[in-house]
């Protein structure tokens, strides 16, 4: 292990602690340590690529499609598409600012605002998140894979 002091946070000329200090505390973990500067490689268009790809998926067409079915133009359909993941992408930055400014992943960002046990909360909110969608996701993929079985084979 590395001979890396760690500054304490008390200021200068105070008492600086081993990072094998840091690495022997129940609270560490190689997957929640800080990512090095040299090791972010993302730039600008990953991150809009990124965006663009978890903006243009089945569900937002579904969306865009069922606006226009309940009277939308298409392109009041597009625009409100757009401003909805517009939207959406102001505190999706806010909320990743700090891991890829710092390389901080968001587990460590939570315990900053809600402590070590309160940080499970906004955990379990992203985990629900998760489940929902994968929900959404599952139930589309099953429409589907039901329309191309009953287009290949219909019922007789």
């Amino acid at each position: 292990m590395s001979d890396t002091t760690i500054p304490s946070a008390t200021g200068p000329g105070e008492q600086a602690f081993q990072a094998e200090e840091v690495r022997t505390s129940s609270l560490y973990n190689e997957d929640l340590a800080p990512v090095p500067a040299e090791r972010r490689t993302w730039g600008t268009y990953n991150y809009a690529a990124l965006w663009i790809a978890m903006s243009v998926n089945i569900p937002t067409y579904l969306l865009a499609s069922s606006m226009i079915a309940g009277g939308m133009s298409w392109k009041q359909a597009i625009f409100t598409v757009f401003l909805g993941n517009g939207l959406v992408l102001i505190p999706m930055l806010l909320n990743a600012h700090a891991g890829a400014e710092y390389g901080i992943p968001f587990p460590i960002f939570a315990r900053s605002a809600f402590g070590v046990l309160g940080a499970n909360v906004p955990a379990m909110l992203r985990a629900l998140v998760a489940c929902g969608w994968f929900g959404i996701q599952t139930w589309i993929g099953g429409e589907a894979i039901f329309t191309m079985i009953a287009a290949l084979a219909p019922a007789a």
